[in-house]
């Protein structure tokens, strides 16, 4: 929001996911929507915080204004390091498409996203990430 955290994202990921846990809620004051990239290259990294928020995961925010920019995959196995740039921090948002939903079963009756994304469940995440 403020530009003193700035980074280029590279790779052919047009996809776009959305996560419903409370955790991700909270943090984006709704469902979290991210596209995963191959690569993030940080040109403005003064201001870049790191939070360890789960067992698996890490989160990254501007340290002057608060925005939130990234969620990546600390945990071991074939996801370590991935990282998913929130899409309101990406100055493009145009060609991308909602392929999944995370804690799908968690998504408040307030709000529904449409189309046909893969919807995974809060028990088949913590399956695929051994959390509890």
């Amino acid at each position: 929001m403020c530009g003193a955290t700035r980074f280029v994202a590279t790779g052919d990921q047009a996809k776009l996911s959305a996560c419903h846990c409370g955790m991700c809620r909270r943090w984006s004051g709704i469902a979290l929507m991210v596209g995963p990239w191959a690569q993030v290259t940080w040109t403005q990294q003064d201001q870049l915080v790191v939070f360890r928020s789960s067992d698996w995961a890490e989160r990254g925010f501007c340290g002057r204004c608060g925005s939130s920019l990234f969620y990546r995959i600390t945990a071991q196995g074939p996801h370590a390091g991935a990282i998913n740039v929130n899409f309101g921090a990406l100055d493009d948002q145009s060609g991308f498409a909602l392929e999944t939903e995370w804690f799908s079963d968690r998504c408040p009756s307030a709000y529904a996203l449409t189309g046909n994304p893969r919807r995974i469940t809060e028990a088949e995440v913590l399956a695929m990430f051994g959390g509890g």
